[in-house]
């Protein structure tokens, strides 16, 4: 098949705090160099997309331009479905923006085969005042289509939106999952070459987010058309894509078959293998200390063996009704086994000072492959959450045998009836 999208040595840079910069003789030197096929004269060596750290901490100098992207390249053929993964800030909606020319990169090219449809934010390209019905119709004119195209699509679109009732209505009334339902049925259903999803569909329910994967993979698969599609969701990145990239800082860090990318996220982001540690809170209940014990040494579980779970709770004043309970989460951040005890059922933490929960999960049998712990601390059966720790005291399943029998279905959160909690 045909390359459609070719990103060659793409960057992006901007002033922090400042349009431009701010005076004619830098845009100058800058215009010049660009020219001359020279680096930006106005940025300092070092300086990158770091965003959590001073950059002078970690260059030792101070540069008022900061590089959103940098030399980002790849190729996408026509009908492959392309994931972008990565931390808040690593340069992936900059990365959609130039490619939808809705932002110029600073330095690169991008050659595009095909009309483009974009959905980067929540009802892109809409104009509140104008009902749902002419929305669909001004956005479909954007894209390029003609009306008697849009016409032929009409009821399709209407009908995957679900807002059939409120077509007539203006889109200022609707809710933001209205809102993303309709801008996505629309980008879907009007047949661009390309299609660029950025993470707006967190905002539709369940039901809409299956819907949507399912009619990116028709378009793909059925139509022929090149998907880009950026989520911090590791479970629909993998079951919708074969091939991703991970940004990390403006730079592609990893590219490759979408499985080993988001191990390579996940571990690079992972939960630290170890004790939970924490200072006693004063002011509200916290964990001091939560620690994982497995059947072997090195954070290693064997499979049909009993898993411990250790917590330490620090508690500033005496409140009834605590619950504390926990899931066991698998490397794509889906849940897999759910426990939890409660006040009102078992007397806990009814004294002020440090508190000791043992969790004994016994015969616990899961996949083999890499999992992590996410603990809550909540009160009247978590209607109060005092607490949230994720990713943390991260362990590795490994068989015992050559065959398990399993008592539950694979990524299935399951409540484990069986376990036992100790005070």
């Amino acid at each position: 098949m045909s390359i459609v999208i070719q990103v060659e040595n793409i960057s992006k840079q901007y002033r922090l705090g400042m349009v431009g910069t701010n005076t004619i003789r830098d845009d100058v030197s800058r215009l010049w160099a660009r020219i001359r096929g020279k680096e930006d004269p106005t940025l300092k060596i070092g300086a990158s997309n770091i965003l959590t750290k001073n950059q002078s901490e970690n260059t030792g100098q101070r540069s008022d331009y900061v590089w959103a992207l940098k030399d980002i390249n790849f190729s996408l053929k026509q009908g492959e479905i392309l994931g972008i993964i990565g931390k808040n800030g690593a340069g992936k909606s900059t990365l959609l923006k130039i490619l939808s020319k809705v932002t110029a990169p600073t330095t690169g090219m991008v050659k595009v085969k095909g009309r483009i449809a974009s959905l980067l934010e929540v009802g892109t390209g809409f104009h509140p005042e104008l009902s749902g019905r002419e929305n669909i119709f001004l956005n479909g004119a954007i894209l390029g289509m003609t009306k008697t195209e849009i016409r032929s699509k009409f009821d399709e679109i209407v009908d995957f939106s679900g807002v059939e009732n409120y077509i007539d209505t203006p889109v200022k009334r609707y809710s933001s999952g209205m809102y993303v339902r309709l801008a996505f049925a629309v980008a879907a259903h009007l047949e661009p070459e390309i299609l660029i999803v950025d993470e707006v569909l967190a905002v539709g329910d369940a039901e809409f987010q299956k819907k949507a994967l399912g009619k990116m993979q028709e378009v793909s698969t059925g139509g022929g058309r090149t998907v880009l599609f950026v989520s911090h969701n590791m479970a629909a990145i993998s079951s919708l894509t074969n091939k991703s990239i991970c940004l990390a800082n403006g730079n592609i860090i990893k590219s490759g078959i979408t499985q080993d990318v988001i191990n390579y996220y996940l571990n690079e982001n992972s939960s630290v293998k170890g004790d939970y540690i924490a200072p006693a809170n004063p002011l509200k209940p916290n964990f001091t200390k939560i620690s994982l014990h497995t059947s072997d040494r090195g954070y290693i579980h064997k499979n049909g063996t009993d898993l411990i779970i250790k917590y330490e709770i620090y508690m500033p004043v005496v409140i009834e009704g605590m619950a504390v309970s926990f899931q066991i989460m698998t490397e794509n951040e889906i849940p897999v086994i759910f426990g939890y005890i409660f006040d009102t059922e078992t007397p806990i933490l009814r004294s002020t000072g440090y508190h000791e929960l043992t969790c004994v999960i016994p015969n616990c049998k899961l996949y083999q492959g890499n999992y992590f712990i996410r603990a809550h601390l909540a009160e009247s059966r978590g209607k109060s959450k005092f607490e949230e720790i994720d990713k943390i005291c991260a362990f590795e399943v490994i068989m015992l045998g050559k065959t398990i029998e399993w008592g539950w279905q694979k990524n299935v959160c399951i409540y484990t009836e069986n376990t036992i909690w100790k005070h």
